[in-house]
């Protein structure tokens, strides 16, 4: 009779653990799709920046530097690997310098009303509110992860499975600074 209930309590714990490994695995997939969707439109974003820089090179050849910033930049975020910390710092970089360039057509009212270039910067555009998306499905997926392998009893199956605690995709500093001030209407 105690070995039956003792068998039944260990197949119960077993049942307990196995469900709680196959839930973390689940949010470490999620986590792993939500950062390939990052992939994907980033990917989109490097590949669109080299029509940009050549459309603009047309109008604006003497902003040389700055057309190299973007360049740099880009090729900065492709080659950026490892971590996510590092990925989006290489970016965050990207997003300044093509910060720049969109504000250097201001100078060029020939670029500004060009078509290939408004096409461009439409596109651009479009990946970066896809870009945002992502990365906050993202940051949400690995909000639920990271606290999935910190909570009683599952940081123990984690411990014992070797989940580890994924990096969030983070705004630069001046992202994070823009998002907090109050948006200014001036006439």
């Amino acid at each position: 009779m105690y070995v039956i209930v003792l068998l039944g309590i260990i197949g119960l714990v077993i049942l307990i653990a196995v469900s709680i490994y196959n839930g973390l695995i689940r949010k470490r997939v999620e986590c792993d799709n939500a950062w390939s969707q990052i992939t994907v439109q980033l990917k989109r974003r490097h590949d669109l920046i080299p029509n940009l820089v050549e459309t603009v090179k047309g109008y604006a050849s003497h902003e040389r530097e700055t057309l190299e910033r973007v360049i740099q930049a880009r090729n900065s975020a492709v080659t950026a690997g490892g971590s996510v910390g590092s990925q989006a710092q290489a970016e965050n970089v990207l997003t300044g310098a093509l910060r720049q360039i969109f504000a250097l057509s201001e100078s060029y009212p020939d670029l500004k009303a060009n078509q290939n270039f408004l096409q461009i910067q439409e596109e651009i555009a479009s990946t970066e509110n896809r870009i945002s998306f992502a990365r906050q499905h993202y940051n949400d997926s690995v909000g639920v992860y990271n606290t999935g392998i910190q909570q009683i009893p599952a940081n123990i199956i984690a411990g014992m499975g070797g989940f580890k605690a994924k990096e969030f995709f983070e705004a630069d500093a001046s992202e994070a600074q823009a998002i907090k001030q109050t948006p200014q209407v001036r006439f």
